[in-house]
């Protein structure tokens, strides 16, 4: 009886539209995300809720990954990873955007990094501060917090951690790192209780409006290992270590783990300096923005117009408007074939897009780039996602890429070049693309690197959209404008 009840829930909610038809999906456009045909576990949904439950989540399954598989659907407020389960907790603002989700799954299985998972709606329909707080790990607390730093536009240093952490607890240790979920940083408290304590009161929070969002679980370690007093580690029960030689990795050996991450819907930020998020960014910028740039703009899709449509294709626009900003997803119009819609990954990339590219010459055409009144453009067979692109140029680094943006040059900078390539390789890869009048192939940091200047703008920015991230000897290059008036 009660499998019966539930298959005639099921075909109920069919018909009332919560569940899509069984029926082949058209096909989609290359996407990160692959789908293909599942209806297993289709009639053992629960009741529509506005909080989804994951399961198959990997430890390769970032919170970013998971973030971008539902994002297309409506906003998220809470984001609960459960890494001792493999499972994930993801709370959508309502519940109608929860069935969106579910529907368009209900007929194609969502499969990250080569992995399928599995959603359904979960029992709960809110997710409790009880709930994000201790369905992490199942680790059992401790006084070393692992935190990650996600959205980091401004430079974090031991001081600027210091200041969010010791209000809560007496910290003893910090170390910093790079890692390959970004940059991190171990805490040690005095005690266990200012750990858990620190945790509750920061986890998910924004050390600056709108950036330098915090992710903070407890770590495994029993004792940090602290050499150097520098902005990259410190120990404060010691003031008498010496300082680091430059060039030395800070603290080799500490990892990152899997952990829970919190999505505050408010955006505000810790109570540590109160800096708007303009004033953050401006100081990526070397301490104060662009001219013609607020910071404040919240429109992150971009209409393009006045294209060359026989030139141009997705691949195109991302190379050229990835230089101002993450992508997340590119759509040529087919009505108009002269437009396009680019999707960026934040309001202030799309601002620095619209500012720098206004005008801008590329394949014969003077372009029109515009806010567009799009928030967002819908996943579909036309569009083109780019949101899991290796290729994103701000996943790392973001600070600096800040500082290089600026409209195109007549001269650009090529990057990752093979180690015995030569200047006449470089010259007949580009001078299809126009007239180059200078040239210097150099070295910096053990890496070879080129400046080629061309006699237009224009030429130089054919040449950066047809020839950033392709192969040359071997070597995927990197191509920006530089800002250098003459080589």
């Amino acid at each position: 009886m009660r499998g019966e009840a539930r298959a005639d829930k099921a075909v109920r909610y069919a018909k009332q539209g919560i569940f899509a038809a069984l029926v082949i999906p058209r096909p989609l456009s290359p996407t990160p995300i692959s789908l293909s045909l599942s209806f297993s576990g289709w009639f053992t949904m629960t009741e529509p809720s506005k909080v989804i439950h994951v399961r198959n989540v990997g430890h390769e399954i970032s919170e970013n990954d998971l973030l971008q598989l539902f994002q297309p659907f409506g906003v998220i407020t809470k984001l609960v990873m459960l890494r001792a389960k493999n499972q994930a907790l993801i709370q959508m603002q309502d519940i109608p955007s929860a069935v969106n989700a579910l529907q368009f799954y209900a007929n194609v299985q969502p499969s990250i990094r080569g992995r399928n998972v599995y959603i359904q709606f979960s029992s709960h329909q809110e997710l409790t501060t009880m709930d994000q707080n201790t369905q992490g790990r199942g680790d059992e607390p401790n006084r070393i917090l692992l935190v990650t730093i996600h959205h980091m536009l401004y430079p974090i240093t031991v001081d600027v951690l210091h200041q969010v952490f010791s209000p809560h607890g007496f910290v003893e240790k910090i170390v910093t790192f790079q890692k390959s979920a970004g940059f991190q940083a171990l805490i040690q408290y005095q005690s266990r209780q200012s750990a858990v304590v620190a945790r509750t009161a920061l986890q998910g929070r924004n050390i600056y409006d709108g950036c330098c969002q915090l992710d903070i679980q407890f770590s495994n370690l029993d004792e940090l290992q602290v050499n150097f007093n520098n902005e990259r580690s410190r120990d404060f029960t010691n003031p008498n270590l010496p300082t680091e030689q430059k060039g030395r990795s800070p603290q080799p050996g500490y990892g990152d783990a899997g952990g829970m991450y919190a999505l505050q819907a408010s955006g505000r930020g810790v109570a540590f300096p109160q800096m708007a998020n303009a004033a953050a960014i401006a100081a990526a910028f070397g301490g104060g923005l662009p001219p013609g740039i607020s910071g404040t703009n919240d429109r992150c899709t971009v209409l393009v117009s006045n294209l060359n449509p026989d030139r141009i294709d997705e691949d195109k626009l991302f190379n050229l408007f990835s230089i101002y900003g993450n992508i997340v997803r590119i759509k040529l119009l087919r009505n108009k074939p002269d437009h396009a819609l680019i999707q960026m990954g934040d309001g202030f990339q799309a601002e620095l897009a619209v500012h720098f590219l206004k005008g801008a010459m590329l394949f014969g055409k003077r372009l029109e780039v515009n806010f567009s009144k799009h928030p967002n453009i819908t996943q579909g067979a036309e569009t083109h996602e780019y949101v899991n692109s290796n290729l994103n140029r701000f996943n790392r680094n973001a600070a600096k890429n800040y500082r290089y943006c600026c409209s195109p040059t007549k001269m650009i900078h090529l990057s990752t070049l093979p180690q015995e390539i030569t200047e006449e390789e470089i010259i007949s890869h580009l001078e299809e693309h126009g007239t180059i009048t200078n040239n210097k192939l150099f070295e910096m940091n053990g890496k070879k690197q080129a400046l080629i200047m061309f006699e237009t703008e224009e030429q130089a920015t054919e040449a950066l959209v047809c020839k950033h991230a392709t192969s040359l000897a071997g070597s995927i290059i990197r191509i920006s404008f530089s800002q250098l008036q003459s080589i």
